[in-house]
């Protein structure tokens, strides 16, 4: 049997994890402050999600906004949210490290990876900013971590479409690449056909008016993406 494609949705409230189960999400990528790219979420909010909603939830481990070359005391935080993040009751964990020339930063990465072990981490798009993709997604799968969130570096997944179906064909089973940015129903038939991939994200960030999404919106924009994907 041919295995499912499946829909991670980014979301930084309640009411739009809620509304993103409704509309046929397989899982909920929750941050804070999604207008800068998204920081880490609060225990608060984590555990008022983990009660609402049943499906998965990944936690983003990203101490500020801005680049991605932390700090010694930086680094230090991002651990204790992946310590904190299971007993939480997450389902996974996101993050992604860079070095100052933008390389992975793979002793750092590979130490976060097997700190959050039993639970899966995804290198986010700090991995498109690596000067050559290749070389950084063997980087990655060197960590240990079991995804990458990417557009190839391109401003969105549609118009990185085919570097995304290279990276696919080079991870082979090694490592999952699941395509983000700027994913909506309107494009995502054309991603999943040019690209290969089995797993994608959308953050369906135009819908955000105000910096947050209206749910009623949000829930109709993901079940037209769920079946896309069904």
């Amino acid at each position: 049997m041919r295995k499912k494609l499946l829909l991670e949705i980014c979301v930084e409230t309640l009411e739009a994890a809620v509304a993103a189960e409704r509309g046929g999400a397989d899982r909920i990528e929750l941050c804070d402050n999604l207008t800068d790219g998204g920081t880490t979420p609060s225990t608060k909010l984590i555990c008022a999600v983990r009660g609402q909603v049943s499906i998965p939830v990944f936690k983003m481990i990203r101490p500020r906004a801005g680049d991605f070359c932390y700090s010694g005391s930086e680094f230090l935080q991002m651990r204790r949210e992946i310590e904190a993040a299971k007993d939480e009751g997450v389902n996974g964990v996101v993050f992604g490290i860079l070095t100052s020339t933008k390389q992975i930063d793979v002793p750092r990465t590979t130490e976060l990876v097997a700190l959050a072990s039993p639970l899966p981490a995804t290198f986010h798009r700090a991995f498109d900013e690596s000067p050559e993709l290749l070389s950084a997604l063997d980087d990655v799968i060197a960590t240990g971590a079991a995804r990458i969130l990417t557009s190839s570096g391109a401003e969105d997944a549609l118009a990185g479409s085919a570097k995304l179906a290279e990276l696919v064909n080079t991870a082979s089973n090694r490592i999952t690449i699941m395509p983000g940015g700027g994913i909506r129903p309107e494009n995502l038939s054309s991603i999943v056909r040019s690209t290969g991939a089995r797993e994608f994200h959308s953050g369906l960030s135009h819908l955000r008016h105000g910096g947050v999404a209206d749910p009623v919106a949000l829930e109709g924009a993901v079940r037209r993406l769920a079946a896309t994907l069904n």
